[in-house]
């Protein structure tokens, strides 16, 4: 073997190794329980990028546990994905595909209460009648900041899985999850204190995205592309129901008694 050729070999596995090096997507991942949601998401993803003929392979890196900062790391070169919701500060740290994943239905909240505590909701059917009680939510979800806005008293917290302990043991008057999450999350978290308020909801204007690093602006657009083709296609609704439509016909909302309080969310735009 010439030593020409040797260097010729050299160069081209140097070659191949970073072309599958940037074939791979970096995907972050909260260290929690992984849902039904995060599965679809992940599927969905693959199936968008595969409609827009990007050649990738997902890669999922367990991040730190606040949606913030890990907006925040997509300006480095750890991660290249993130999806979450949106909102005008977290549009500033990534590029926002604006398609939403979960059809409106992440700004359609269900309440999630200490059993013993539903007959406190029985009588309300206003927002104002609400905002005598607490909700929790995260300290850095956007959410937070659309029930405060609102008027509502929302204590923050950064550990997910207290949240679910502190409304079981009653010191939390409720938890909003959204329609989507809210079933495969009180299966997970298996606790029989902890119920549905059956005769009310909260809605508000909100859009989950994938959220991808301002250095990938040609995966962003691939994705894009991508899930465009699949809405056409009726592949994007079908993949949705697939995962969804069981959890969102079992909840406990009779369309004639269930009442609808909805909430105004200054922090979205479409």
């Amino acid at each position: 073997m010439t030593q020409s050729f040797f260097y010729l070999l050299i160069n081209s596995f140097i070659f191949y190794c970073a072309t599958l090096s940037a074939q791979t997507i970096n995907v972050a991942q909260e260290p929690r329980a992984q849902y039904k949601r995060d599965e679809y998401l992940s599927t969905l993803l693959t199936k968008a990028l595969e409609a827009a003929n990007y050649s990738a392979t997902l890669n999922h890196i367990i991040v730190h546990p606040h949606q913030q900062r890990t907006l925040i790391t997509l300006q480095n070169s750890d991660v290249d994905l993130y999806w979450s919701m949106t909102s005008p500060e977290r549009e500033t740290l990534a590029i926002a595909v604006k398609i939403p994943l979960y059809r409106g239905y992440i700004g359609k909240r269900a309440l999630v209460t200490q059993r013993a505590l539903l007959p406190q909701f029985k009588n309300i059917t206003t927002l104002e009648q609400l905002k005598p009680l607490t909700a929790v939510q995260g300290h850095d979800w956007p959410d937070t900041k659309v029930l405060s806005h609102n008027g509502l008293n929302v204590r923050p917290l950064a550990n997910y899985e207290a949240m679910f302990g502190l409304t079981a043991a009653g010191r939390i008057d409720y938890f909003p999850r959204s329609f989507i999450e809210v079933s495969s999350e009180l299966k997970e978290v298996n606790n029989s204190e902890l119920a549905i308020v059956p005769n009310i909801y909260l809605h508000y204007p909100a859009a989950f995205y994938y959220f991808v690093s301002k250095e990938k602006a040609e995966l962003a657009n691939a994705i894009e592309q991508g899930l465009t083709k699949m809405q056409k296609t009726g592949e994007f609704l079908a993949l949705f129901n697939k995962y969804f439509s069981d959890d969102l016909n079992a909840l406990p909302f009779d369309g004639a008694n269930a009442i609808e309080i909805k909430l105004a969310n200054p922090h979205f735009t479409q």
